[in-house]
């Protein structure tokens, strides 16, 4: 997630070069602590000083945590990480101790904050009063707010059985609702420094076996999430497939048999093949996209299945 969120974003007007962003971390001393255990207070370690993320609060993409969309280990990576790269990059107003690299940014993140802040669309009600005081102490409304937004963009929220996102503090669930019902905040992910889609490549945990779906399945929560993937790995030996989006992806299998699966008929798609890497070119716009795959097996169309070792 840091090399995500540290992804350079091309054409973007704070993200196109990150690099001021990543030396202001190390400037600032940065430091993530990956620790054992679950946010209880009984891990001794997390009185170092340093951003904490907890065993207990990281899903795997794969893993039943997340096919499940457990939230009694609900993901904090991008929360948890996003506060690293917040207080120590791109910099806190109103805190000299968080001097970051990108102050204008900052600013159109507190004016969206003080907004939803007032107008009832993050962290609204009595029971939310204490923990605003708190964070107002702190200096941290900015960061949690934007934590907020960041998870419904990257549809962290959209299985939860609640009407809204962030444990029902943030009023957009998913990133389809963010627009219309808190538009400042939409306008802190319109091409300002976030990517539209997750950069890294996820390693699918080596316990999952079946069909992995990139493609948005409402009757599969863990899609809210696994529809901004772009890339990932099947690891282990287990005979796991994919689902293809529309993001280009590419996808590796493992030692297993794998198959990619799309959504049309084979005559659709343009298929070659150049050593182990197969490319799978989908001709119809805004459908399958243009895929590359490495020690995958079989293509499942509609129609056909093709073995690779035939083409």
């Amino acid at each position: 997630m840091l090399e995500h969120y540290l992804t350079n974003y091309p054409g973007s007007q704070y993200g196109a070069d990150k690099s001021a962003v990543a030396n202001k971390m190390a400037d600032n001393g940065a430091i993530l602590l990956l620790l054992n255990g679950v946010d209880d207070g009984t891990n001794p370690a997390s009185e170092v000083e340093g951003q904490p993320l907890y065993a207990g609060e990281i899903q795997v993409e794969g893993h039943p945590w997340y096919i499940n969309q457990n939230y009694d280990h609900r993901d904090a990576t991008f929360e948890e990480i996003l506060h690293l790269v917040h207080d120590y990059g791109i910099g806190v107003d109103q805190n000299p101790q968080f001097n970051g690299a990108l102050p204008d940014y900052q600013a159109e993140i507190r004016t969206a904050q003080e907004y939803a802040l007032t107008d009832k669309k993050w962290a609204w009600g009595e029971e939310s009063a204490g923990w605003v005081k708190e964070l107002t102490e702190e200096n941290s409304l900015s960061q949690e707010y934007l934590a907020s937004v960041i998870d419904s963009y990257y549809g962290l929220w959209g299985a939860h059985e609640g009407q809204y996102g962030m444990w029902n503090l943030y009023v957009a669930k998913t990133r389809e609702q963010i627009p219309t019902k808190d538009p400042r905040g939409a306008e802190l992910l319109n091409n300002k420094f976030f990517h539209p889609y997750l950069t890294y490549t996820a390693r699918i945990d080596d316990s999952f076996e079946g069909d992995f779906s990139l493609k948005f399945n409402a009757a599969l929560g863990y899609t809210h999430h696994a529809q901004y993937l772009k890339d990932l790995r099947l690891t282990g030996s287990k005979n796991s497939n994919v689902i293809v989006n529309g993001r280009d992806n590419h996808i590796w299998g493992n030692t297993g048999t794998n198959k990619v699966l799309f959504s049309g008929p084979s005559s659709e798609y343009e298929v070659s093949k150049n050593g182990k890497e197969v490319s799978v070119k989908d001709m119809v716009d805004g459908r399958d996209g243009n895929n590359t795959l490495v020690d995958i097996e079989s293509l499942v169309f509609s129609d056909t299945t093709v073995a690779v070792n035939s083409l």
